[in-house]
């Protein structure tokens, strides 16, 4: 549907949604609806109920301003008799309305993205459908309100409509198989139309009829996020560390880079890390980490901020490693300048393919064996991004690769080939993401994904943590022969550390 289809309701226009005087009722709750706008629309029912619960579960679809809704209640049809009209704070408020049966309702608390700017807002969202279907038209309504449980305009904050309730209304001539979507305000006393609300409600309106054209074409998500670490728990970490940190990462960044991008990607990678190992460590010490290829060094530092110790390292040193920079507890530097040639290169070649002078003074090189459990995190480490789950493999570390550029194990750049299965996207990153899988596959790991909520293109997370073999029952040189081979990988590393000058940044 065109946004030219959306009409707007003039002052006068009759109210389609009205109160029912109950016993319980307090005079608020008889307070006039508004209806505001609307627009035709192809879904039905079903199709209305299940995106209306989707924007329930979700509001983070409706405002960027919000992270998430948690659920504090449910009730369905049948516990409609204990269900609040107003007072109770644990249940949600179900005001009775002429023409429409309660079918369920939620409560639910909207936690904000922000909330030293705004605080959360308990919510009650209630689900009606009409008594029965209109003989004469045909029509049948449901009707979704949300009711904030806030007295007064002042109280609200700012990603909330400063309306006692939002109505969606949904009405359906099913042998037509065409209907109508409207959005309707219940103002408060002192309460006026501003253009702002006119705007929200119309905004809302949009989204709201995208969701539901979504469900009747039969939208298929692709993208699945939290499928290794809970939402809420991903949310409210990186909540914490953005307020503790953001502001003077961000004031004190020395790159020439956006500080934007890089702390607030950083931070949720660091979030999703925490949350990951507080699952993996719960009974057990924290191993430590390494960061391999740990650029601007700034992922490093916020996690030994939080506690966790750890260390990296990269080709060539950054402007901001003064900054972050610290010590272990054997007094070595937390980040640290080395070119990482694996012990494994070349044990599928012939002795001296891959020799290459190396000379102490001008670089330092790590051969890519750690400690066992030592987890490894290789965050857009381009050239190493293939070799993580092998070298994972060899010294028997659990791992996280976040592609982003594609190089094959020569480190020479190359176009990952497409994945066999159809079903995945065959672009170039989807490609590298299914090969680097792929790898660690063959290697024993049972691979785990996520798409991290970071602002980048190159989300995708590559997770090995459990083994579906052994690690002594793999051939790593044979993994390493099938996927190209390691060739001239010693030579290409040295010439990148050569080609870089020690002070360019």
């Amino acid at each position: 549907m065109s946004t030219g289809e959306v009409r707007e309701y003039g002052p006068d226009a009759k109210p389609a949604i009205c109160g029912l005087q109950t016993a319980g009722d307090q005079s608020d709750d008889l307070l006039p609806w508004r209806p505001i706008c609307h627009r035709p629309c192809e879904f039905g029912l079903v199709h209305f109920d299940y995106a209306m619960v989707n924007a329930v579960k979700n509001p983070n679809l409706l405002s960027s301003w919000l992270f998430r809704a948690e659920i504090l209640s449910e009730i369905e049809h049948d516990q409609a008799e204990v269900c609040p009209v107003q007072g109770e704070s644990t249940l949600p408020r179900c005001p009775a309305l002429q023409g429409f049966r309660l079918e369920r309702a939620y409560l639910r608390q909207i936690i904000p993205r922000n909330t030293r700017r705004d605080s959360p807002m308990i919510q009650s969202c209630t689900f009606y459908v009409d008594s029965a279907q209109d003989p004469d038209t045909g029509i049948r309504r449901s009707l979704v309100l949300y009711l904030p449980h806030l007295d007064s305009t002042e109280e609200f904050p700012y990603y909330h409509p400063r309306v006692r309730g939002v109505g969606l209304l949904h009405e359906w001539n099913d042998e037509q198989g065409k209907g109508t979507f409207s959005i309707h305000y219940q103002l408060f006393p002192e309460g006026s139309m501003t253009p702002r609300l006119q705007s929200t409600a119309l905004n809302m309106l949009s989204i709201l009829h995208k969701l539901g054209q979504g469900q009747l074409n039969g939208y298929v998500k692709r993208v699945h996020h939290d499928r290794l670490v809970p939402k809420s728990a991903l949310q409210d970490r990186y909540s914490g560390l953005r307020d503790r940190y953001a502001k003077e990462l961000v004031g004190g960044w020395a790159e020439s880079t956006d500080p934007m991008k890089h702390v607030f990607e950083d931070l949720c990678i660091a979030a999703f890390l925490i949350e990951l190992w507080a699952e993996m460590y719960k009974t057990l010490e924290f191993p430590g980490f390494v960061d391999i290829g740990a650029g601007n060094g700034l992922l490093v530092h916020i996690l030994n901020l939080e506690g966790y110790r750890g260390w990296g390292f990269d080709a060539r040193a950054r402007k901001s490693w003064h900054v972050y920079n610290g010590l272990q507890a054997d007094g070595q530097p937390t980040l640290q300048e080395l070119v990482l040639i694996p012990s494994l290169v070349g044990q599928e070649v012939s002795p001296g393919k891959n020799d290459v002078e190396v000379s102490p003074q001008t670089v330092g090189v790590h051969d890519g064996v750690f400690p066992k459990g030592t987890f490894i995190i290789s965050n857009h480490a381009d050239e190493l991004t293939p070799w993580t789950p092998l070298i994972a493999t060899a010294s028997g570390c659990p791992f996280l690769a976040i592609p982003c550029c594609s190089h094959n194990l020569t480190g020479a750049r190359f176009r990952a080939p497409r994945p066999t299965d159809k079903s995945k996207s065959h672009s170039a990153y989807s490609s590298l993401v299914a090969w680097v899988s792929d790898i660690a596959t063959d290697c024993g790991w049972e691979v785990e994904s996520e798409m991290l909520r970071i602002p980048s293109t190159r989300n995708t997370a590559i997770v090995g943590r459990h083994r579906t073999v052994d690690t002594t029952e793999v051939a790593i040189d044979q993994v390493i022969a099938r996927y190209g081979g390691s060739g001239d990988y010693c030579e290409n590393a040295m010439k990148l550390v050569k080609s870089i000058s020690p002070r360019r940044h």
